[in-house]
């Protein structure tokens, strides 16, 4: 396929699809999805009894400027001694998507939703993802609350996990919000038309720092990686950007760090088994060691988070322009991350990344259908039911989405690369200035600052190492296979 002027994200489109039938994901929703959807008439609605009426709290979103699967919502209670009340709700997306129906057969199978840029996949019907299970702005929805109290120094000193009825007020973007908390922006127009959501975000922002700083205590660690993604004007690839980490993002990121710990430790306090997400120990340490040795640094022979994370803040203080590529490299000697299915009493293995024992994937049940798994275990455990799931159907379950996580990567990266080569593919002969990201057997890899894109290196390699700065010039950039060739430029 030749990529044809004005039709580059149909091409894209098509580019993703095919990697998506080659990667077993179903790229459609069957009849049988279509015909249970059509079925359902509305938002699901319980008896008052069976749920806490917290409609009144001033709740918000915060997402990404384009995003409409609307998964959690926070809030937040200033009490004594410094200590916040702090709550996340969860959509309750189980209420409508029941185990064994088509649709919940399609989430199972693809485990996830792909976002490739061109195309979004969803796991879930939009007009289940989008709608009836959103927490959209003004709509009443039934939610999963993670309630946790957090004092001043960002402990956790206990938490609750109970159903509620939940009504956003403000639907808030990331960027937007980071700005106004900064000092750079002016407050968001949603914010300012609903009264006490800037109280709330400001309150917010202060424990989400307090929480971010305990973690770190702990020997979480710092990383930032660039994925740059497609932005169209209208059917033409206008650029990549790469999204960058801000205040509002961490924000978040705290609050569902410790929302998911909290229902880690409610599911092992229940007695139930649970699928929870680990990274391990890093198997490749020395490796680590190495990098660190290459760099000026010096790591302990033995797994240490604390030390990388002492490592990687030196790193970023001295070379912030590196910093994302050593970053990528941490994230890959580390491995990837996994679900398994922790008993309790089993000795947790852990998320080292993030230094913390007890974790799960709890707060994006539209988007992930391990989250979903895990809501219905919490509302079995709430409703003193069985679990959901048998302890075997959950370890199949764990090797299932790992594995189907993986795919979907892989799909996504996919249209990047052809996305990164549809963006330069007139500018072959041109020189760019980059940093060396890769460099093996298999080849050397350059990304180039501008725009943010990686390619091989096929001409002048030798004598070249990870971090290095080089100029390089563009000999080829092939769409459909998303290959970017780079030449070396002699100093």
């Amino acid at each position: 396929m030749m990529p044809r002027p004005g039709h580059q994200r149909a091409d894209l489109r098509e580019i993703a699809r095919r990697a998506m039938h080659e990667r077993g994901l179903l790229a459609d929703f069957a009849p049988a999805v279509l015909h249970q959807l059509a079925s359902i008439e509305g938002p699901a609605r319980e008896p008052q009894a069976n749920l806490r009426d917290l409609t009144a709290l001033a709740w918000a979103s915060i997402d990404n400027d384009d995003s409409q699967d609307l998964d959690q919502l926070t809030a937040v209670a200033e009490g004594r001694d410094g200590v916040v009340t702090t709550l996340v709700a969860i959509a309750d997306v189980d209420a409508l998507v029941r185990p064994g129906t088509a649709i919940d057969q399609h989430a199972r199978h693809n485990t996830t939703s792909v976002y490739t840029g061109a195309e979004l996949f969803p796991m879930l019907p939009p007009r289940l993802s989008t709608d009836l299970t959103s927490l959209n702005p003004g709509a009443e929805r039934l939610a999963v609350v993670v309630e946790l109290r957090v004092d001043a120094g960002g402990r956790v000193l206990g938490s609750e996990v109970y159903r509620a009825r939940v009504r956003n007020k403000a639907k808030l973007a990331y960027d937007a919000v980071a700005a106004w908390l900064e000092g750079t922006g002016p407050m968001p127009e949603a914010m300012a038309a609903a009264p006490g959501v800037d109280v709330q975000v400001r309150i917010q922002d202060r424990v989400a720092q307090a929480l971010r700083r305990q973690r770190h205590e702990h020997g979480a660690l710092d990383l930032e990686t660039i994925e740059p993604r497609p932005i169209f004007a209208g059917e033409a690839l206008a650029e990549l950007r790469a999204d960058r980490p801000n205040r509002a993002k961490q924000l978040i990121e705290d609050f569902m760090v410790a929302a998911n710990g909290a229902t880690a430790r409610f599911l092992e306090q229940a007695g139930i088994p649970a699928l929870r997400r680990v990274v391990r120990s890093p198997e490749r340490w020395q490796r680590l060691i190495a990098l660190a040795a290459e760099h000026g640094g010096r790591l302990p022979e033995e797994p240490d988070v604390r030390a990388l994370q002492a490592f990687l803040v030196q790193r970023r203080q001295a070379d912030p322009l590196r910093f994302p590529d050593l970053s990528l490299l941490v994230v890959k000697l580390m491995g990837a991350g996994e679900y398994v299915v922790e008993e309790p009493g089993q000795r947790p293995v852990g998320h080292f990344g993030l230094a913390v024992r007890d974790y799960t994937h709890s707060t994006a049940p539209n988007r992930r259908f391990p989250d979903l798994i895990t809501q219905r275990l919490l509302k079995s455990a709430l409703a003193g039911a069985p679990p959901a799931y048998a302890p075997d159907e959950l370890e199949a379950l764990a090797v299932h989405c790992t594995a189907q996580e993986d795919a979907a990567n892989k799909v996504e990266r996919r249209v990047r690369k052809s996305a990164a080569a549809l963006l330069l593919e007139q500018r072959v002969g041109e020189q760019f200035d980059g940093v060396v990201t890769g460099h093996s057997e298999k080849g050397t890899w350059v990304r180039v600052f501008q725009p943010p894109v990686e390619g091989r290196v096929i001409q002048g390699f030798r004598g070249l190492e990870v971090a290095d700065r080089v100029r390089v010039r563009l000999m080829a950039a092939d769409v459909e296979r998303g290959f970017i060739d780079f030449a070396r430029i002699s100093a």
